[in-house]
């Protein structure tokens, strides 16, 4: 995975200056999301394995497909993934996309992960936490595992903070088997 991701950086470089350059930060990130959409679909990627399959033609069936979500400049995108065989990086190119777009408006996703149901209150106190901590806007989404037994885990880009039981269960084994 980190392999795609250093191949799909200098493309999304590229697209996110091209995006400043045109004040486009909100419309490249709805046609990555399409494009994304588009190429996750089964019938779509078998579509595109065919034998014989020009990287024109693939790239003129995923622009057909998508239609007027996309423009010219994102078009030639696509022309450009297919004609030397990148394709495949879309999705990592889209990630990395919206990671500049969320630093340049000095944003930030966090993932929490509970053990349990997180109250209103509970969750905007940890939001107001992360801002602080972050510096950042902070756009909080919840998800329940009950595997980590009890606490949380929160992941903040390049952050996790693990404060879950299970979490702690793990390093007391390590340290007791080190």
């Amino acid at each position: 995975m980190a392999e795609l991701i250093t191949l799909a950086r200098p493309y999304a470089k590229a697209v996110f200056r091209l995006a400043l350059e045109h004040d486009a930060l909100a419309a490249w990130s709805r046609a990555l999301g399409v494009l994304t959409a588009i190429l996750a679909d089964a019938r779509v990627a078998q579509r595109l394995t065919q034998p014989g399959l020009t990287a024109a033609a693939q790239a003129e069936f995923l622009a057909d497909i998508a239609g007027d979500a996309i423009d010219a400049e994102q078009r030639r995108l696509l022309a450009e993934l297919t004609r030397y065989k990148r394709l495949t990086l879309l999705p990592q190119v889209a990630e990395l996309f919206e990671i500049y777009k969320a630093e340049r408006e000095h944003k930030v996703e966090v993932e929490v992960v509970s053990a349990f149901a997180i109250d209103t209150a509970d969750r905007e106190a940890l939001g107001l936490a992360l801002q602080r901590q972050l510096g950042r806007e902070v756009h909080i989404h919840v998800r329940q595992d009950a595997d980590l037994i009890g606490g949380v885990v929160v992941h903040a880009g390049d952050l996790v903070i693990d404060a879950s039981l299970r979490g702690r269960i793990a390093k007391l084994r390590d340290s007791l088997n080190s």
